[in-house]
């Protein structure tokens, strides 16, 4: 019973420590939405670079603790008064997706910046602190748990004497309850969302130096879940609402904690994606705002300002597939055709995140969950059962599209920034019980010795081969797809896009028509996902991870959103282009986070325009 007892205090006192770190990063994204009715997802990445920036001030500088809190400080301050001032302020008129994708363009931009100036490879944090315990009833504390509850109470009372008896604070508050009457009473909304984005960052950049002491080490993907994070704190106590940010850190470090200590560490990230769909179905207003409020205006309709596409001759796109399927005739050079293999997988994913989104208006950032789904179920019935790879990979296909459309059905009555969130969610689901279902999937380990892609039983080996196999799969998705979106069936898509409520009540199921939206998305990336797992012959829970999700969208978004022909353009010239600077390869990401960014701002319509 002592033991237990012990075990129980432990794991609450390592569960409130953590979560006063989630508490800060969430304030910080509670500010922000607050006034600018935006998630940040770039909030992640200055997270991350605060703890980068505390780590060479410790371990290089040997500076002492507060002048190193300091420089995190300023550093993450003036990071998040560049994004308002440089990334954002220009996007204010423009549609109401726009901001939340450049943030997600800055967040690729941070990260590759700092894997340049740093290596990819994880850095030794070790705690300057005393190894000092203090002891607690039966349990004990140690200096630097001490340090972060003491951060985290002195933030949240800094915050509160700031927003209560500051013009600062007034003028964030009233921006925040009505920013156009803030606005009319002389408030400046520019410098209260300059400050705002400074406050944010300045939390999470103390919080990701608290975490890079706290496990001893820091390295440039911890930006990611961090955010995660940090979004479902927010969740739980309510978007925008600072008290309950503070309450839902706390409540989301204890309930990771005590699943950890019951299941293993490599469940830590499966509880929070579990609390955040969870928290998006039953109470997406959070526990703390009341449980009706005029539901957020849709996103579908306002993703970009649609433009007259280009319109390009049936003889036109007739004689580029012809090209397309001889180039290999007078193109011997292997690793070409392999890049251009990958160019034709990657189109088929812009091409499900063009239907998905561009044509049904229904905002996914989760895409690299179905190519998992399709790549594991091709891959394990080869492996276990000895199936042929047609039949494999049309099952990749079909059950991608039934799992992904029943894990995706939750979201369908949620909107606007929800939407974007729970996808994102519901893809790391999939990537959570990939890496912890190891009997069926060996876990970290991934699937090996997978059976390459087949015809009729003969392998295919050959560089050309495949090259041929990819770019047959690619065109027979796009003419699938034009054949969808020229039915009834895509005039339904258009209106679902264009007004939800008009559809509705014009007797249209809306569930019915996004769930078909979904899986016809979810077949296409799936038989994407299933074609790479036999290519490769290897898989694990990293191979589809969420760069892939955004690189998609980033092709989509290039070519023009529900431009068929756009999603086959954009995925070859981001596929393609990088490789004309090989010598750059570290800058690859780098290179799509500066394409993303400069789309929203000066070419939302894409090079082919929008249909």
């Amino acid at each position: 019973m002592d033991s237990f007892l012990r075990v129980f205090f432990d794991q609450t006192i390592n569960g409130l420590v953590i979560g006063n770190i989630y508490a800060l990063i969430a304030v910080g994204l509670a500010i922000i939405f607050g006034v600018g009715n935006l998630i940040n997802f770039a909030h992640g990445s200055v997270y991350m670079i605060g703890g980068y920036v505390g780590w060479v001030c410790v371990t290089r500088y040997g500076l002492p603790l507060p002048v190193a809190f300091a420089a995190v400080a300023v550093v993450c301050g003036v990071i998040g008064v560049l994004i308002e001032r440089f990334g954002l302020r220009s996007l204010q008129n423009a549609a109401r997706i726009s901001p939340l994708l450049a943030t997600i363009g800055i967040s690729f931009i941070l990260d590759q910046l700092v894997q340049i100036i740093f290596t990819p490879d994880p850095q030794s944090f070790p705690n300057p602190l005393p190894s000092t315990r203090i002891p607690i009833g039966g349990g004990s504390i140690g200096t630097l748990d001490v340090l972060i509850a003491v951060t985290g109470l002195s933030a949240a009372a800094i915050l509160y004497v700031i927003l209560r008896y500051t013009r600062l604070g007034w003028a964030l508050r009233a921006t925040a309850q009505d920013r156009e009457a803030a606005l009319q009473m002389g408030v400046d909304v520019n410098a209260t969302n300059r400050w705002a984005f400074a406050l944010a960052a300045i939390l999470g950049g103390i919080a990701g130096m608290l975490v890079g002491m706290y496990f001893q080490t820091v390295y440039p993907t911890m930006s990611f879940q961090a955010g995660l994070k940090g979004f479902t704190a927010n969740l739980i106590g309510g978007l925008g609402n600072i008290p309950g940010a503070l309450v839902g850190g706390l409540v989301l470090g204890v309930v990771e904690s005590y699943g950890v200590a019951v299941l293993g560490p490599s469940y830590r990230n499966l509880f929070t994606f579990v609390i955040l769909i969870g928290m998006l179905i039953f109470r997406p207003n959070g526990l703390f705002n009341p449980r009706r409020q005029p539901p957020p205006e849709p996103l579908t309709g306002t993703f970009i300002a649609y433009r007259k596409p280009v319109r390009v001759p049936r003889w036109a796109v007739i004689t580029a597939a012809g090209v397309a399927l001889a180039l290999p005739l007078f193109m011997r050079d292997p690793y070409l055709l392999q890049v251009l293999t990958n160019a034709w997988l990657m189109g088929m994913v812009a091409l499900s995140i063009t239907l998905v989104t561009g044509t049904a208006g229904q905002m996914s950032l989760g895409q690299a969950g179905f190519l998992a789904i399709g790549a594991y179920t091709s891959a394990l019935l080869a492996l276990r059962l000895g199936w042929p790879f047609e039949l494999t990979l049309l099952a990749g296909g079909v059950l991608s599209a039934g799992l992904g459309t029943l894990l995706v059905l939750p979201a369908f009555r949620l909107r606007a920034h929800y939407v974007a969130i729970a996808t994102i969610g519901i893809g790391e689901i999939v990537s959570q019980i990939i890496l912890n279902w190891d009997s069926l999937t060996q876990g970290p380990l991934g699937l090996t010795r997978i059976p390459p892609p087949s015809i009729l039983g003969v392998d295919v080996f050959m560089p050309r081969e495949v090259y041929w196999y990819s770019l047959a799969l690619l065109l027979l998705a796009a003419l699938f797809q034009w054949r969808l979106v020229r039915s009834s069936l895509g005039r339904v898509w258009r209106a679902l896009r264009e007004d939800e409520v008009a559809a509705q009540a014009y007797g249209i199921n809306l569930y019915r028509y996004k769930a078909l939206a979904f899986a016809s998305s979810a077949f296409i990336a799936g038989l994407s996902g299933a074609f790479t797992a036999h290519m490769y012959t290897y898989i694990n829970n990293e191979t589809f991870n969420n760069s892939t999700s955004i690189l998609g969208l980033t092709m989509a978004i290039l070519g023009g959103m529900g431009n068929i022909i756009g999603a086959i353009v954009g995925a070859l010239s981001l596929t393609i282009l990088p490789e004309l600077f090989r010598g750059l390869v570290d800058y690859r990401y780098l290179f799509y986070g500066l394409v993303l960014v400069l789309l929203i701002r000066f070419r939302p319509q894409g090079l082919m325009g929008t249909e």
